[in-house]
């Protein structure tokens, strides 16, 4: 295989030195900004509570109707494909710092934490104020039905449970939002606030639904050159753009997963690279299937942001190199890979691998069964040295993306990757 030669980490050079505390504080992984969003959508509300003074009952409801919107809403696709499109929006000659901080438009997770705690807690200070009256048993038991729904759909979505029970967590959040809103459905003319609630309801309802409205079984064709990955070829009509994903099931009411797509340019259809990780991936790859189901809108992922930059470098591992390919093979950023993998041709095949140096041929392709693991931090920071680039994405697992970049951003060097917030 024609790769640049592996490099030792003596080769790689020292990293630069840590930010000053203050600045280093401010990239500390509790403080990232999905984080900080979850946090601003508190203090709003906190502030207009202080504001507003004790509330009516028809405020708690109006407030708490606004939260959860705000939480289903900004999950919905064609609004996480506009915030990317606004936050993308910024020439590369504004300065580096800002769109540094737009490049971050993939933390909008945190506004559906902030919406959906708020929410939760507003809706449990209305029942309170309803339960208080007496008056309306209806209302009372469709309140505390929704407080205990509500309750289990934050509870089972908080990270200990959702990363240990993600097939548990996935089904909840799916069929108790969809318990909630109908729920809402009944409690809203039961408690009598008038048009606008339902108006917003109904978006929300319509925003739900929107992607299911677009379910359909589509052939695929399946292409194995390993055990541990399967390409998966789709021409159904649609050719998605460069850094969207599509979520695909095999039983559409139990669970989904998403994939980047990777079209080829001047073809239609697209690929997705499948890698074994999983009961659902291995399934699939062991069977081979030849219809899969597909629903929504494709969607814009982290790896969108690289047109805020002049150059950017991508680093991946295994199966990560499906995400960059689209970028890497659109080429609308000039860039350079780091892909660390097990024995690259033997696991993609030589197709795909001959594809990837055909558009990078000065990547560097570390074979991690002749070369081990290397000090993934070091490698990046080389290439984006060397490369001139002005930002560094990484797409791996949770545990390598969080040390790239968090390893590169304590040193002033910006760098993304997914959060694994879903």
């Amino acid at each position: 295989m024609t790769t640049s030669p592996a490099r030792t980490h003596q080769d790689t050079g020292e990293l630069p030195p840590l930010l000053p505390a203050p600045r280093r504080l401010l990239k500390h992984p509790r403080l990232m900004h999905y984080n900080r969003l979850a946090a601003l959508v508190l203090l709003a509300n906190a502030a207009f509570l202080w504001a507003a003074g004790p509330p009516a009952t028809p405020t708690l409801g109006h407030a708490a109707l606004a939260n959860l919107a705000l939480a289903v809403l900004v999950r919905q696709q064609y609004v996480i494909n506009l915030l990317f499109r606004l936050a993308t929006s910024a020439p590369v000659s504004w300065p580096l710092k800002v769109r540094w901080t737009l490049g971050k438009v993939y933390h909008f997770g945190g506004l559906h934490v902030g919406g959906a705690l708020a929410g939760a807690a507003w809706f449990l200070a209305l029942t309170v104020a309803v339960t208080r009256t007496g008056t309306d048993l209806p209302l009372i038991t469709v309140s505390w039905t929704l407080v205990a729904l509500l309750a289990l759909i934050v509870a089972t979505a908080l990270p200990p449970f959702r990363s240990r029970h993600h097939d548990h967590f996935e089904k909840i959040h799916r069929f108790g939002g969809w318990s909630a809103l109908a729920l809402f459905w009944t409690h809203t003319p039961l408690s009598g606030q008038g048009p606008l609630p339902l108006a917003v309801l109904a978006v929300v309802t319509f925003s739900v639904a929107l992607p299911w409205l677009r379910l359909r079984k589509v052939d695929v064709r399946t292409e194995r050159p390993s055990p541990h990955v399967t390409l998966a070829h789709f021409d159904y009509g649609e050719t998605p753009f460069a850094g969207s994903s599509t979520a695909i099931s095999r039983s559409p009411l139990k669970e989904w997963h998403s994939f980047a797509n990777v079209p080829a340019p001047g073809r239609s259809g697209f690929r997705l690279t499948i890698s074994r990780a999983g009961d659902w991936t291995g399934s699939f790859i062991d069977d081979q299937p030849s219809r899969v189901w597909v629903k929504g809108i494709t969607t814009a992922g982290v790896a969108n942001i690289e047109v805020l930059f002049r150059k950017v470098v991508y680093v991946a591992t295994g199966s990560g190199i499906g995400p960059c390919l689209p970028h890497l093979l659109a080429a609308e950023v000039p860039s350079r890979l780091v892909w660390a993998t097990r024995d690259p041709r033997a696991t993609y095949g030589d197709a795909l691998v001959d594809e990837i140096l055909a558009v990078q041929p000065h990547a560097l392709v570390w074979d991690t069964s002749r070369h081990g693991k290397p000090d993934m931090v070091r490698l990046a920071h080389a290439a984006y040295r060397e490369f001139g680039a002005e930002a560094v994405i990484c797409i791996s697992n949770k545990r390598l993306t969080w040390q790239v970049v968090h390893g590169l951003e304590r040193r002033g060097i910006p760098a993304y990757g997914a959060i694994w917030d879903s």
